[in-house]
């Protein structure tokens, strides 16, 4: 499971309203591009347990990894709240995500934050301070058998607001190379064109 910061309760309401998700898995099939999500990531090194690719709601994947095909879509992080009594994640497990500014898809398979209260920390609480995204995910860089400093300057390259597609057909360009951080470096920004193949 993975520790992160949590979208406003205001805000990730209208996200989940807009994208059809409302705890349950998205109303309509069809994928729905967002332009302004907070993105983070996480890595082997920071991910808790640190040094591990434990993850919380395994789908595709045992641990954290993929190779960011639409077959094999990369972990991806969400938030998650406690406050029903049940553990309601920000989108439900096994929703694909495309991510133009690393080309490459990613799957639900974590949740950030743990404790009594999750709802109150990573992946949601403070995301408006990034202006006005409207949901926050957290992307599964990994970085085992490379260093530390790596990852750290990976995951700051790709924090920001960027363009995400949720839902996303099968079609879109995917960048070479087993996951983000591969072959020694960090594979990420592209931008936010949505190029299909």
């Amino acid at each position: 499971m993975r520790k992160a910061a949590v979208a406003a309760p205001a805000l990730l309401v209208l996200f989940l309203t807009a994208a059809g998700c409302t705890g349950a898995p998205p109303q309509e099939p069809g994928e729905r591009l967002f332009p302004k999500v907070y993105v983070t990531a996480y890595s082997w090194f920071d991910n808790t347990p640190a040094g591990s690719p434990t993850i919380s709601h395994p789908v595709l994947h045992r641990t954290a990894g993929g190779a960011g095909t639409y077959e094999d879509p990369v972990t991806l992080a969400v938030g998650h709240s406690l406050e029903t009594g049940q553990d309601v994640m920000d989108l439900p497990a096994g929703t694909r995500v495309y991510v133009p500014s690393v080309r490459r898809y990613f799957i639900v398979e974590d949740t950030c934050g743990d404790g009594p209260s999750p709802e109150d920390g990573p992946c949601h609480s403070g995301v408006e301070e990034f202006g006005d995204a409207s949901l926050w995910i957290d992307l599964w860089i990994g970085g085992e058998g490379g260093s530390a400093a790596l990852a750290q300057r990976c995951a700051r390259s790709l924090t920001g607001v960027h363009t995400v597609i949720l839902n996303p057909a099968d079609n879109y360009v995917v960048a070479s190379g087993q996951g983000v951080i591969h072959d020694g470096r960090c594979d990420a920004d592209y931008g936010n064109d949505v190029i299909t193949k």
